[in-house]
């Protein structure tokens, strides 16, 4: 069974797919989202700092994704879109989670959420960006 944080990711990755569609402000998604969804099995703040920080350093997520895509990501599918964001974030925010959980927790959301193959392109684009922004966990041992 998911863990409280795999939960608010999942959680996290509907609204993010939300607020790209909609482009309604984060806070209002969120009140949505804590009305209407069960988040019992989710950790809340977890959740709310995802949901508001992806979209206050989309720009910054971004960038660091963009050179290991095929396309421009406005092209990509959105909920795939809204994973690459979550797995990039925590790459970039959380140094205190494995760069291994990150991409098998993005994985498993695209196996739930995404297109049929969509989980080894989400794979293969974290599993870069991981090797560049996270270089000494991939360094070999001396």
């Amino acid at each position: 069974m998911p863990g409280k944080r795999a939960w608010a990711r999942r959680c996290a990755a509907q609204a993010l797919y939300q607020w790209q569609l909609t482009d309604q402000e984060p806070s209002r998604i969120a009140a949505q989202f804590l009305a209407d969804q069960d988040l019992g099995k989710a950790d809340p703040d977890y959740f709310r700092e995802l949901l508001w920080q992806i979209p206050a350093r989309v720009a910054e997520i971004d960038a660091v994704l963009t050179p290991y895509l095929d396309r421009p990501i406005t092209q990509i599918d959105p909920v795939e879109c809204a994973i690459l964001r979550i797995g990039g974030y925590e790459l970039l925010a959380h140094p205190d989670l494995s760069s291994r959980i990150i991409l098998n927790e993005a994985v498993e959301l695209a196996k739930v959420f995404g297109a049929e193959q969509g989980h080894r392109f989400v794979n293969g684009v974290l599993d870069k960006v991981a090797r560049t922004v996270r270089s000494a966990e991939f360094a070999a041992p001396s």
